[in-house]
């Protein structure tokens, strides 16, 4: 005689690591049914291309967050360790799964496919897999049209309420064919700690107080580390929801540095919608027109620019910050990606999987539509080629940002600091300092390169292909 299975909700965490304004712990809380919390630590992601040890880190740091929360209503989130498909094949061996509760993940290529196939072995099974919509992004959208409108009126709609006490608190044997995530991973204090309670720390001091100043310095290296939010990976990994953002700071907008701020915050959403609709930009040029254009892969180049030696301070100073802080304001983010494609000449897909590991707070939607922004090779976006040498006197006069990542370099005066490269042979003497030999040279000519790579990209701009099709990505995407 065969027993019946005993029927089974399953909550998946995805990139939606919180346990406020949650409606798959909402449903949790109405239904009363068997409920596993999950979150599960798949190989194939882990070892992506786009996977870094930093956003492991973070994840589980904000796992363990949400464990404390739910510990104290006798519940428990479980640290799954397989591919995604396993672990339902054998969780629904021993259990009837009756829903899937998760939030739609704006991912890449990779768990967007992996999500087609739990789709198909869903409706397959007869399983039902409710997904709630993340931060306004409306999935299959037909039209841009009032995709404002909509995502306002997202922004103002109800939080959602929680009654933990109500979920069912029987335990969920775990197949022993599925194996338990188990590595550890310590804070790292050069990084953002993961997790709502610092999620919450960040965002009422930024409501506080740290919003003064935003407008003024959001595009300077050093104060944009105070002045700006630095919301962006709790918003990436879901620690906070952006309505929860949204109605913390609508009540102050008029405020013309909180208004600025949620004017972001719509834009962030607004690419998040962009990449969902055409997914096919995470590999190819929004505007093929430009598909003939930087085809040569220089090795050197690359490594001198991710290493932060490339002899230009700002781009130097930026690119190892980068590297040990997971942190840049959106201006620095713009010059690096700027310099790479222009001064470097090389295509964005020599370094976007380099920067997606970089960023703490790579969030694909926003990452390979702005790369091709700054790369220029939409079409519709106007040409901006950044001056490292301008952006470093106007952002960082006194070289403070620079000589924080560039200790090398501590000894060179203010006014030197910015071009050592153009000081004499005394001056290098009396600062106990060797160019090329202390520090590199610059790797190109930024003015010769800057000139030679805009007419490039403006012979591929004025063609009548490169207009056709950015009318037609125009027409896709606008908004009203």
């Amino acid at each position: 005689m065969t027993l019946e299975k005993k029927k089974l909700d399953i909550v998946w965490f995805k990139r939606d690591l919180r346990t406020l304004d949650n409606k798959s712990i909402e449903f949790a809380s109405n239904s009363g049914n068997l409920t596993l919390f999950i979150y599960i630590f798949e190989p194939s992601v882990l070892n992506s291309f786009d996977t870094d040890l930093r956003h492991v880190r973070f994840i589980y740091e904000s796992l363990t967050d949400i464990n404390k929360r739910l510990k104290k209503y006798s519940l428990e989130l479980k640290y799954i360790n397989s591919e995604a498909l396993y672990f339902f094949e054998e969780i629904s061996r021993k259990y009837k799964i009756n829903n899937v509760l998760s939030y739609q993940e704006i991912g890449n290529n990779l768990t967007y496919s992996r999500d087609k196939k739990l789709a198909k072995f869903f409706q397959i099974n007869d399983i039902k897999w409710l997904q709630s919509k993340t931060n306004g992004i409306i999935r299959g959208l037909k039209s841009r049209k009032n995709w404002k409108k909509e995502w306002i009126n997202e922004m103002k709609s109800k939080i959602v309420s929680i009654d933990f006490q109500s979920i069912n608190k029987q335990k969920v044997r775990i197949p022993k064919t599925i194996k338990l995530y188990t590595s550890k991973h310590l804070l790292d204090k050069n990084f953002q700690p993961g997790g709502e309670t610092y999620a919450w720390m960040y965002l009422r001091s930024f409501f506080k107080s740290r919003h003064n100043g935003y407008t003024k310095n959001i595009s300077k290296p050093s104060q944009s580390r105070i002045s700006c939010s630095r919301l962006s990976p709790y918003l990436t990994y879901g620690n906070l929801s952006s309505r929860q953002v949204y109605q913390l700071f609508s009540e102050s907008s008029k405020n013309r540095d909180i208004r600025n701020f949620l004017s972001r915050l719509q834009w962030r959403c607004h690419f998040m919608q962009k990449f969902d609709d055409e997914p096919d930009m995470e590999f190819n040029n929004i505007n093929r027109a430009y598909d003939s254009i930087r085809e040569k892969y220089d090795e050197n180049f690359m490594l001198q620019w991710k290493e932060g030696l490339t002899g230009i301070p700002l781009i130097d100073a930026c690119m190892r910050c980068l590297d040990q802080t997971g942190y840049l304001n959106f201006r620095m983010r713009a010059m690096i990606v700027s310099f790479a494609a222009f001064n470097l000449w090389q295509n964005w897909k020599n370094f976007s999987h380099h920067l997606a590991k970089k960023f703490l707070d790579y969030e694909p939607g926003i990452h390979y539509s702005q790369i091709q922004m700054q790369s220029a090779v939409t079409g519709i976006n106007t040409v901006r080629i950044y001056n490292p040498v301008k952006n470093s006197i106007d952002l960082d006069p006194n070289g403070e940002f620079i000589k924080k990542w560039l200790p090398e370099l501590n000894n060179i005066p203010s006014e030197n600091v910015h071009q050592p490269w153009k000081m004499t042979i005394i001056e290098q003497e009396m600062y106990n300092f060797k160019i090329g030999v202390d520090y590199p040279r610059p790797i190109v000519d930024i003015d010769h390169s800057r000139k030679e790579a805009m007419n490039k990209i403006w012979k591929i701009k004025k063609t009548s292909k490169s207009k056709t099709l950015a009318r037609k990505i125009l027409k896709k995407h606008v908004n009203s």
